[in-house]
């Protein structure tokens, strides 16, 4: 049975849309504040089905989430107590608590230490509110934050439009070719963690 065959195929018809770039502003500003699905889900399909515009879609992602940056990290320094509660009932909360107390000792020894950990944790794929509010509950100076947030998701979303420029039909062609094997084995790993998260004892 053939399932993400067809859905690639309405994702790259759908990122040829004339709105597409704005929904694509849209999703990576949401994103960096409290969506929690990452922005190279509608990215790569455009960059595949326009390759010569993919730098643009890439920077018009880039500046949405470091719009959504600023905001996420207003919002994790004003109004972080108000929202915990709804950041629990998400299962967000210990996370950001705990990206809280490494970024609260870091930052007591060095901005620029947070700087680069925030570079790092803006490229690895990991959602990237965690990040963004976690920095403003903390205090992270506003210049390390953003000029961390700006290197460590432009690396991702200009890497992948450099990669799919490069690979051009061939990076398409392969795409098609192996998008049923690719997306079975994402689903499969995907049920196993959450498995795994619900298993009693696994958060321990």
């Amino acid at each position: 049975m053939k399932l993400f065959a067809p859905l690639y195929a309405r994702a790259i018809a759908w990122s040829r849309h004339k709105r597409a770039p704005t929904l694509l502003g849209v999703l990576s500003f949401a994103e960096a504040i409290i969506f929690p699905i990452m922005p190279e889900i509608m990215l790569a399909p455009m960059c595949l089905a326009q390759p010569k515009r993919g730098f643009r879609f890439a920077s018009i992602s880039l500046a949405s989430s470091l719009l959504g940056a600023v905001i996420g990290y207003l919002l994790g320094h004003y109004a972080y107590e108000l929202v915990r509660p709804a950041l629990d009932g998400l299962g967000w909360l210990e996370h950001i608590d705990a990206e809280v107390m490494r970024l609260r000792e870091i930052t007591a020894q060095s901005p620029w230490k947070a700087f680069w950990l925030l570079v790092i944790g803006g490229f690895a794929p990991i959602p990237m509110k965690v990040f963004t509010w976690a920095s403003g509950v903390v205090g992270v100076p506003m210049l390390p934050f953003l000029l961390s947030m700006a290197i460590g998701r432009g690396k991702r979303v200009y890497l992948l439009a450099l990669a799919i420029r490069l690979g051009g039909e061939r990076a398409e062609r392969a795409l098609q070719r192996w998008i049923e094997p690719i997306g079975w084995v994402a689903l499969l790993l995907l049920v196993g963690i959450v498995v795994w998260l619900l298993l009693p004892g696994a958060a321990a």
